[in-house]
């Protein structure tokens, strides 16, 4: 999830601020999966109520019961009722309480073999399921997951440890056009002026990005970049406009197939939604909200951001939430990298400087690490809003930067690549690409990772220089309680002529001596590569 690196991130971090989450201390079982979810829903203009099927293919281990996350009714009638749960046995039993779908299986299960149910299910999500009207007053549907609010309207595992393919087939009256995950397989006219829509996901994916869209949609299809189809979905009114905005697609999706690796998914499809969010990754499928579309072309970074989420966050999913930085921070930091190639190292800098500022303010309010287990540790209740924060996303995407310069640029990416394929459509922590970068660039990374991820803060910088006797004296202070370790550049200026020399910072006082002319000024960081505070400008002592 994210957004434009000015606008759109602040507007998403705004609205976090909207959503109720369910408790982050996830029970996760390891002894069962699922494989597969086939979908059914019924959706109408008369109700937004909902009548859905859920088919279910999965395995167990040493378990006879299935548990799966579904919010039940509440005392103002909304949530789902489960009316029945059938297998090939026939009808199951089951309990269906404090929001938990618990299902006994069959005596006769082969527990390592996987088995199918189809759960019937009705009602009105309080949440997870957005049905309204939109900006131009029409009545549209979509679904919006992240980060656990699938339970509000889908049985499932509503947790990113548990991925899956899944099936998508709605029915929906005929003025609506349906994008979901995955690849349409077709389009049925069905009794009474209804089209059942049936969209396939062959690549698993977790239910934080598993949706399907329903409204008056405007679609342009703008070809293929490496076999992969790019679309735009836009509401009727806005076409014209929306099919400009969405039109750099495109070209983004093509410069990230070539840096990182092809597509994850079968197609790429870009869609203005009711999503709570400034965009959300969901797999092949990104939702927009509505403002996004306003036909001056201005979305550029939040698209960048959303189809890096395809990579990273999707098919490199985080296996819980105190790596989400793995998603938001390379989301962050690749549009930067996107930035930059496309406008010029000066654009990105400037984005990392925006950054930069953002990151320190935060860090005097909110004093925390990245990777931050303390938000899920039992008994505290913790928001997971507290996780979609400056830490995850431009203090996270600061980090790969510094990586970046800490490994060189080809070795740092050969690291990136090779965690992604390691993981790809599968699971990984922290440690997993600390491990892929140690084994690709041969270097101990444990202080960089302790310290920018697991640690708190950053360095926070004074300097002063005197020039004798064709001397300079460069003394560097760090003024936090402890001390960082990291390469410095210092940029001496000479006119228009900056000449740098790049010292090793592991100490809270340090001098250096470089015998060269007397500079105009000295100033710190000259190439944008350091994440620190304090004033840049070394001050001269007479």
């Amino acid at each position: 999830m994210g957004g434009e690196l000015r606008l759109g991130i602040i507007l998403l971090i705004g609205l976090i601020g909207n959503v109720t989450f369910a408790q982050s201390t996830y029970p996760i079982n390891n002894n069962q999966d699922i494989l597969h979810y086939t979908f059914r829903i019924a959706i109408n203009d008369t109700t937004n109520k909902i009548a859905g099927e859920a088919t279910l293919k999965f395995t167990l281990k040493n378990e006879n019961k299935l548990t799966l996350d579904l919010i039940g009714l509440d005392d103002e009638g909304m949530g789902i009722v489960v009316e029945k749960i059938i297998a090939s046995e026939g009808e199951l039993s089951f309990t269906h309480a404090r929001n938990r779908l618990i299902i006994d299986m069959p005596k006769k299960v082969n527990y390592l073999m996987p088995y199918e149910i189809t759960i019937y299910y009705k009602g009105q999500a309080a949440n997870g399921l957005i049905i309204d009207a939109n900006k131009f007053g029409e009545r549209v549907f979509f679904g919006d997951n992240y980060p656990d609010r699938a339970r509000n309207w889908l049985p499932c595992v509503d947790h990113p440890s548990d991925k899956a393919t899944v099936t998508w087939i709605v029915t929906a009256p005929n003025q609506y056009k349906v994008v979901a995950s995955g690849k349409l397989i077709c389009e049925l006219k069905v009794a009474n002026q209804f089209i059942t829509t049936t969209w396939e996901e062959q690549v698993p994916i977790s239910t934080k990005v598993m949706v399907f869209g329903a409204a008056n949609f405007a679609i342009d299809n703008l070809g293929k970049i490496s076999g992969i189809p790019v679309s735009t979905w836009v509401y009727k009114q806005n076409a014209k406009a929306g099919f400009y905005d969405f039109s750099v697609a495109p070209k983004v999706l093509a410069f990230f197939d070539s840096l990182i690796a092809p597509f994850p998914y079968e197609k790429l499809a870009n869609v203005q939604s009711k999503t709570l969010y400034g965009g959300m990754e969901n797999a092949g499928n990104i939702f927009y909200f509505e403002g996004a579309v306003n036909g001056k072309g201005e979305r550029e970074n939040l698209i960048a951001h959303e189809i890096v989420h395809q990579w990273f966050g999707n098919s490199v999913t985080e296996s819980d939430w105190p790596h989400a930085w793995l998603s938001e921070g390379f989301a962050t930091y690749l549009t930067h990298v996107y930035v930059g190639s496309q406008y010029g190292l000066g654009k990105k800098n400037a984005g990392l400087v925006a950054d930069r500022v953002r990151v320190i303010k935060y860090w005097h309010k909110n004093p925390a690490a990245i990777v931050n287990y303390n938000l899920l540790t039992y008994p505290k209740v913790a928001n997971l809003g507290e996780l979609l924060s400056t830490n995850t996303y431009q203090k996270a995407g600061w980090v790969l930067h510094m990586l970046q310069n800490e490994l060189g640029e080809d070795v740092f990416w050969q690291a990136v690549r090779k965690y992604y394929m390691v993981h790809k459509n599968s699971l990984a922590s922290t440690a997993d690409f600390q491990r892929h970068a140690e084994e690709v660039s041969g270097k101990d990374l444990q202080v960089f990772f302790r310290q920018w991820l697991y640690g708190i803060g950053q360095p926070n910088l004074a300097g002063s220089w005197q020039y004798k006797n064709g001397s300079i004296e460069i003394a560097v202070r760090q003024i936090q309680e402890s001390p960082f370790v990291f390469p410095l550049e210092l940029g001496l200026i000479y006119g228009d002529r900056v000449e740098v020399k790049k010292v090793n910072i592991g100490s809270t006082r340090q001098s250096f001596n470089f015998t060269l002319p007397k500079p105009d000024r000295i100033i710190f960081d000259p190439h944008t590569n350091l994440l620190f505070e304090g004033d840049s400008l070394l001050q001269e002592q007479e």
